[in-house]
């Protein structure tokens, strides 16, 4: 079983049986370990710095390959998670991806959810606002688009913009038509106060939320930069904007530390995932995802004494048709 070598005793599990209650265990366990290290639930003491954008935890280049097998193991555990969620329909979830520009956030998105069921996802992308956006609050145009029960919702980029390229660019703030007496010094702890009320209710509601930071370095930034410029396949992708975007790096880290520090919670966490290595980004975001789904204590609905009657007597009129 390839998710098996994700384990730290991988050469001494390679018997593990193949049964599928055995299987789902040893899913479960690897998504724990892959994704438990990036977990933030407490952010008072949280330090960008103390993360690297380079973590792969035990795995080494060499893995790399092992890792496609496995990321396949995990979107069909996904998958296998999200048909029950479907079927079920008590729960919802939301999945929240920011990050710098060619951090991974599309690959990642693609790659992990590949085997969802497309009837039981949305993915919407959150740019600039609109007109219409600025004229209600900021949280007004991501609610409308908040997955309903059964099915899992992906923001690309969200209301968390709100505190970071508009925290970064202060002239955005001026043209959002707020009463000027509303912008103080206290508007992002405001803020980051109404989020996590928001994100609160959420969960009170039975809407799982998952939050993912894709930390990818400066460096590695540039690379990828230089790759979109210099391959002509990925030359639709190089915008000149992302670019000045790095001119404001500094700003943008102090941003991003001060929202998960003031937005990871219990119910909404952040997940801090390692980007600088695509292969095991979208490795351990897939790991945070089994590992929420699998909490929820997911299950087909139960069939009563009349459903399986109506079964049994269908079944008896489709074998007499033969």
């Amino acid at each position: 079983m390839p998710w098996s070598i994700f384990t730290k005793n991988a050469l001494e599990t390679k018997n593990i049986s193949d049964s599928h209650v055995m299987k789902h265990k040893q899913v479960l366990k690897v998504a724990r370990n892959l994704s438990e290290p990036f977990k933030v639930t407490k952010g008072e003491k949280f330090r960008l710095k103390d993360m690297d954008p380079n973590d792969t935890l035990h795995l080494v280049s060499e893995d790399k390959p092992r890792a496609k097998e496995g990321l396949q193991v995990g979107v069909e555990a996904l998958a296998e998670l999200q048909d029950m969620l479907y079927a079920q329909d008590k729960w919802g979830v939301l999945l929240i991806f920011q990050a710098m520009d060619a951090a991974g956030k599309d690959g990642a998105i693609k790659h992990v959810m590949s085997g969802v069921n497309p009837q039981g996802c949305q993915v919407y992308s959150f740019k600039a606002p609109s007109s219409e956006d600025l004229d209600h609050d900021f949280l007004w145009r991501t609610m409308k688009c908040l997955p309903e029960r059964g099915r899992i919702g992906i923001f690309n980029r969200s209301y968390y913009e709100e505190t970071l390229v508009v925290r970064v660019h202060e002239e955005i703030l001026q043209k959002q038509r707020l009463p000027s007496r509303l912008i103080t010094k206290n508007i992002w702890r405001e803020r980051f106060e109404d989020i996590r009320s928001f994100e609160r209710y959420l969960s009170r509601n039975g809407i799982l939320v998952l939050k993912f930071f894709l930390n990818v370095s400066k460096d590695e930034q540039k690379k990828r930069f230089m790759e979109r410029i210099t391959n002509p396949d990925k030359n639709w992708k190089f915008s000149a904007a992302d670019a000045k975007e790095r001119g404001h790096w500094d700003d943008y880290m102090k941003a991003y530390e001060d929202m998960i520090r003031h937005t990871a919670t219990k119910e909404a966490p952040w997940y801090i995932v390692p980007a600088n290595n695509k292969w095991f980004t979208r490795l351990a975001v897939a790991g945070a995802i089994i590992n929420g789904l699998s909490s929820l204590d997911l299950a087909y609905p139960d069939v009563g004494p009349e459903k399986l009657k109506e079964l049994a007597e269908t079944q008896l009129a489709l074998q007499k048709e033969e």
